[in-house]
């Protein structure tokens, strides 16, 4: 690589201007499809800035403030490749006080993400709180350039939020694409087909198929109160939608594999990098896939090479 690029603070800032992204994957499960509640539904329908309008309050995670709360990043910058604490509260801005108390949802008072501005890293976290309300997690991230954390809460009394703020990673930094569009990644003997895909405004289906040395893998483990947890990210200002699987564990009707179906709408067109986690064999792993939604009357989207799944890899839980 050329001379590396230093990255600061302020040249993190501007690595939120570039588009591309680039995400990684493992294996995945599933589950029966079945009428979805929404889960988080504030999260799942809006419009960017001059694009299409959708009806609905704004995606979760572009404003560091909403709702009444502010997310206090007390640790904005890291270096790469050293594994420090990260350390942040929400803070209710009524009295300038720290939250201490939160409803639990998905099995967690707090859910965090941590996702770098091309997509390249993900990491889906869970900090303890201090009786304070100050939130802390060790956290790693081997490449440096700009990030974005997410704080997903629903306060005691209070409605459900995600919150967003910046964080600044130093080291030497290059930029990676976005991958095409593959229907299935594949990582550590599993293969994860996507079935079904994303239009503007409209809520769709989308249904992940998970598979282990050609078997279909039909004993998935709850993970966070249900057989899979996705997340999704809009590429370019890594807008956030976070969904949940149709059914739950012990309802009677949803199996522990190898389909995990979910009900999503995204915000509006665009290129969308969704990452699947799932839990098999007492292990959490990640399938990530790039995702472009299209107007109802646009061609199919076609995948890029379907006989090359993309390749996984690991990320931190």
């Amino acid at each position: 690589m050329n001379t590396g690029l230093r990255i600061t603070a302020f040249a993190a800032a501007l690595a939120a201007t570039f588009g591309t992204a680039y995400g990684v994957g493992s294996g995945v499960g599933e589950i029966s499809p079945e009428p979805a509640k929404a889960a988080h539904g504030k999260h799942q329908e809006a419009a960017p800035p001059g694009g299409p309008q959708v009806s609905g309050p704004p995606p979760g995670g572009l404003q560091v403030s909403d709702g009444g709360y502010t997310l206090d990043l007390k640790t904005p910058r890291l270096r790469a490749g050293k594994s420090a604490d990260l350390r942040f509260a929400i803070v209710r801005d009524a009295t300038g006080r720290q939250v201490t108390g939160y409803a639990r949802e998905h099995d967690k008072e707090l859910h965090l993400i941590v996702a770098s501005r091309d997509l390249a890293e993900y990491r889906h976290l869970h900090p303890t709180r201090a009786a304070d309300g100050t939130w802390s997690t060790p956290v790693d991230l081997p490449r440096a350039g700009g990030y974005r954390v997410f704080a997903d809460f629903k306060p005691k009394g209070g409605e459900a939020l995600t919150l967003g703020a910046d964080l600044a990673v130093s080291g030497s930094y290059e930029p990676t694409r976005l991958p095409a569009h593959h229907a299935t990644a594949k990582a550590d003997g599993y293969e994860v087909e996507l079935g079904g895909g994303l239009t503007p405004g409209e809520a769709g289906e989308l249904t992940l198929t998970v598979t282990k040395n050609g078997k279909p893998v039909r004993d998935l483990q709850p993970y966070l109160g249900a057989y899979g947890h996705l997340v999704a990210l809009r590429s370019g200002d890594l807008a956030y939608l976070h969904v949940h699987p149709n059914g739950e564990p012990g309802d009677g009707k949803t199996r522990p594999g190898p389909g995990i179906s979910f009900t999503a709408t995204a915000p509006s067109p665009g290129a969308y990098r969704l990452f699947l986690d799932f839990k098999h064999q007492g292990t959490v792993r990640t399938a990530a896939f790039t995702v472009h939604a299209r107007g109802a009357d646009a061609k199919p989207e076609q995948p890029e090479k379907p006989e090359q799944p993309e390749e996984s890899s690991e990320h931190s839980h």
